[in-house]
């Protein structure tokens, strides 16, 4: 299943609150300041900052 387009719009990165990104390849979304990637678990985003990954610059969407 798909992430609604609705909640991408609404969802903001917990740590610094800017827009997030949807990667669908990897059911994660992305911010782009922060280069933290939160898990999406059975379609339900999970943006806690302890359970974020840290993202590598080649790993940023353009």
């Amino acid at each position: 299943m798909a992430l609604d387009p609705k909640l991408l719009d609404i969802v903001a990165c917990p740590v610094c609150k800017g827009k997030l990104t949807y990667d669908k390849a990897k059911a994660e979304l992305v911010c782009r300041v922060d280069r933290l990637a939160y898990p999406i678990e059975e379609d339900i985003p999970v943006l806690l900052e302890n359970r974020a990954r840290q993202l590598t610059s080649d790993e940023l969407p353009a």
